[in-house]
């Protein structure tokens, strides 16, 4: 599979929070965008990396792309989908 590159339109740090509030400063985050725009987040391993995905795309955004950082923590793509 190719590298794909996204223009990303705003990042967020959530490395410094547990679960639930990982999920909530990204859906904060993604608040802030218009649809088709791409957030990118700085995520754990373990529980966020596992939770924040999945509650994403069940709010019905599209999430692109999930990189592994090699260090214990992910670099997480999503585009916004409309409200």
């Amino acid at each position: 599979m190719a590298d794909i590159e996204f223009n990303v339109d705003d990042t967020v740090d959530i490395t410094d929070v547990q679960c639930p509030v990982t999920f909530v400063k990204t859906k904060v985050a993604l608040e802030e965008l218009d649809d088709g725009q791409i957030l990118q987040v700085h995520i754990n391993d373990g529980e966020p990396i596992q939770n924040v995905p999945r509650s994403v795309k069940e709010e019905g955004h599209e999430v692109l792309k999930i990189q592994d950082n090699g260090d214990g923590t992910f670099e997480l793509f999503i585009k916004k989908v409309g409200d």
